[in-house]
């Protein structure tokens, strides 16, 4: 079976950047005063329920993994956002702006996604779906140990990196999980 990866990767951000805008609808930027260290503890609480219903296979909270993916995708961006422009003790951007950052840094995820799928071959496609849960959790345990370094690494890349890769993986975490759903 044919893939169209790059089209897959738009109709899943699509679906994610409508849950991000809605939000600002619903709250503005009030993500504008988390610092990163609490948007990678944010991540944490995701990745770390996806994880745990996994392994239970039990689901209490009647939010979906699927839920969890899109907010991974969404507080990777706002992480980068952050990143970027640094917490702020008010609200001093406007949903329109945090639009615009959201897409150039999704453009950014993309591009990073085509080479590293040029270079493994599109590995991901055979992974197991659990393999990218344990991936982005190890990416939020080097994030925070960076974040405790001041931001500080020797040879390893730094905390944006790692913001994108969790972005991806999550992404084909959703890819896998609408190909199954077809089936």
């Amino acid at each position: 079976m044919k893939h169209n990866t790059n089209q897959q990767f738009d109709n899943t951000i699509k679906q994610c950047r409508d849950v991000f805008f809605n939000k600002l609808k619903d709250y503005g930027c009030a993500f504008r005063i988390l610092r990163t260290t609490s948007v990678t503890d944010q991540l944490f609480i995701k990745a770390k329920r996806i994880r745990t219903i996994e392994i239970e296979n039990i689901n209490l909270v009647q939010e979906s993994i699927t839920s969890e993916l899109i907010a991974i995708v969404n507080y990777a961006v706002i992480g980068l956002i952050q990143l970027q422009h640094g917490a702020s003790s008010n609200i001093d951007m406007t949903p329109e702006t945090a639009l615009e950052l959201y897409n150039t840094h999704i453009t950014t995820a993309k591009e990073l996604l085509n080479k590293k799928n040029h270079d493994y071959g599109e590995a991901w496609r055979s992974m197991r779906t659990a393999s990218y849960t344990d991936l982005i959790l190890q990416k939020i345990i080097r994030t925070k140990q960076i974040e405790d370094n001041k931001g500080k690494t020797l040879v390893s890349e730094g905390i944006d990196a790692n913001y994108y890769d969790m972005l991806n993986y999550a992404v084909f975490y959703l890819i896998r999980e609408q190909e199954q759903n077809k089936q």
